[in-house]
């Protein structure tokens, strides 16, 4: 059986978002090439990545050294350098690299690249933002991750009022519109949980549904 090629990886601006992203590439797996305009960024992921190079993404030049490299996707992690993020975007898609990724500062930036053809826009602050902010709205009873402003995913711990019935008998489709997608049980997780199984204690449910309805679910479960 041929053995599978690693994948290739750039990542480029080295902040912390950057460096973290690159180091577990690496740590994946993956062969990363981390480049940054500061010295002292690149020192400090040097010693976990394939290659660290120093280069300013502004010096059209210093980016033409770059290609010729079949990079399976680009992480651009500049953040608030909007046209060095622009320029590497553009430099990315030039390249031809399949899987472009770029961190943002605002709603503003992540249109430009988008329009730029970045296939995905990350946001870290607002993402992290808005985790917190639904787990101090939701009463800190649950983990939430979002998938849209509307949307999320949340993991709920099992109510007193449901120890003992069944999925059948909870109707929590019908009564808050939501979709019990796993649930956790003892270090295990459940996938499509059946119907008919009776809610444990401890047991921790993974609900896909609107915002407002997983927040009716806290506050009114018991």
């Amino acid at each position: 059986m041929k053995k599978q090629e690693k994948k290739e990886y750039i990542v480029i601006g080295l902040g912390r978002f950057g460096r973290s992203v690159a180091k577990q590439l690496e740590a994946n797996g993956c062969k990363v090439l981390a480049i940054d305009h500061s010295e002292k960024q690149v020192q400090q992921v040097a010693e976990y990545v394939t290659l660290a190079l120093c280069v300013d993404v502004t010096n059209e030049e210093a980016l033409k050294e770059l290609g010729g490299r079949n990079f399976d996707g680009a992480v651009i992690a500049i953040g608030h350098g909007l046209e060095a993020s622009v320029l590497a975007a553009i430099w990315a898609k030039e390249q031809g690299i399949p899987q472009i990724i770029a961190k943002v500062y605002d709603d503003t930036q992540g249109k430009i690249l988008t329009k730029l053809g970045v296939d995905q826009i990350i946001c870290p602050e607002k993402e992290m933002g808005v985790h917190w902010a639904n787990n101090l709205a939701f009463h800190n009873l649950f983990d939430s991750r979002e998938l849209t402003s509307e949307y999320s995913i949340a993991d709920i711990p099992a109510w007193n009022s449901w120890i003992g019935k069944n999925l059948k008998e909870l109707k929590l489709r019908e009564k808050y519109g939501v979709n019990v997608i796993a649930i956790k049980r003892g270090g295990s997780l459940l996938i499509n949980p059946p119907a008919d199984d009776p809610t444990k204690p401890k047991d921790i449910f993974v609900l896909l549904g609107q915002n407002h309805m997983l927040e009716k679910i806290a506050n009114s479960a018991k």
